[in-house]
């Protein structure tokens, strides 16, 4: 149980202790001895994304978030946590960070349902901010619009980012999508054609893509999507809207491609329809690590 009383002790009298609870952590390497990485997403909230299936404000409780994310990060085979600052900062300072990845989001400024939501600016993590604050990998989201002339800023802020990136040897996720405008809202456009094309524009961004990673969504057929790019790539796993063990399967079938490298899951674990987050966690553990478990690789079967 997090002690949030403290949190918010030090948010108010001590502020300062934040960064050292960062920047004195424990880190590991970022690939372990099997070369798979299993991240846990909490990013959603700062987009202003609180909805998991029917519940709308499930993610609107930072304490109930937290209570999940300490659950997740305790379990075997999870091997860090994605976020943005004010959630990386809850978990330093609840002192669940050692020994993992943590990656620093630098989000979105087009907010879901909002007039300027392909209006992507950087609004959260910077390099030189993860630089400074010990975080081991960076993540942005790379929407790529052909209807809208905001999408060339887009791409030159994301390939800045990039370029700034692997002068510092941090490596970066890049999460690319075509996207359109479809009666006032944005819709990722997930075709393998067209994560095909996305991937082929991401792959290009910076001046270097020595540190580039990718986060792809599973889509029919993963096998074109996993020759587009030689970059090692983790699955995303989405929004919870089909059964949950045939999006196990799903995430199974795609982790046997070359290239794959893992799992990115947020909500689809952190809120199961079950409510069952060790559960839940523990079977995605052993799709990606293959060694969390009999009783959870069963399940995943």
């Amino acid at each position: 149980m997090p002690d949030i009383d403290r949190i918010r002790r030090i948010r108010a009298e001590d502020p300062a202790l934040i960064g050292e609870a960062l920047r004195t952590r424990r880190r590991r390497p970022l690939l372990g001895g099997d070369g798979r990485l299993f991240i846990i997403a909490a990013d959603h909230p700062a987009r202003g994304s609180l909805g998991v299936g029917a519940r709308g404000f499930a993610m609107g409780s930072r304490v109930s978030l937290l209570e999940r994310l300490a659950a997740a990060l305790e379990r075997p085979g999870v091997d860090g946590v994605l976020g943005t600052p004010d959630i990386i900062e809850d978990l330093a300072l609840m002192g669940v960070l050692d020994d993992k990845v943590v990656v620093g989001s630098m989000n979105r400024g087009g907010l879901q349902g909002a007039s300027f939501e392909m209006d992507d600016r950087f609004t959260a993590y910077t390099v030189p901010s993860m630089v400074r604050d010990g975080i081991d990998l960076g993540k942005l989201l790379v929407r790529v619009n052909l209807q809208d002339a905001g999408t060339a800023s887009v791409l030159e802020s994301s390939a800045a980012a990039v370029s700034a990136a692997a002068a510092e040897r941090l490596p970066v996720m890049l999460e690319p999508f075509m996207s359109c405008w479809h009666d006032g809202r944005i819709v990722n456009d997930l075709s393998t054609d067209a994560v095909v094309r996305s991937v082929a524009i991401a792959a290009g961004l910076g001046d270097s893509s020595a540190y580039t990673w990718l986060k792809l969504p599973v889509v029919a057929d993963m096998a074109r999507v996993a020759e587009a790019a030689t970059m090692p790539t983790l699955l995303l796993g989405g929004d919870p809207t089909s059964a949950q063990d045939e999006v196990f399967a799903s995430w199974q079938n795609a982790l046997a491609l070359p290239g794959m490298r893992g799992l990115v899951v947020g909500r689809t674990l952190l809120y199961p329809h079950d409510d069952d987050v060790v559960a839940a966690v523990d079977i995605a553990a052993s799709l990606v690590h293959g060694t969390v478990g009999a009783a959870a690789a069963a399940r995943a079967r």
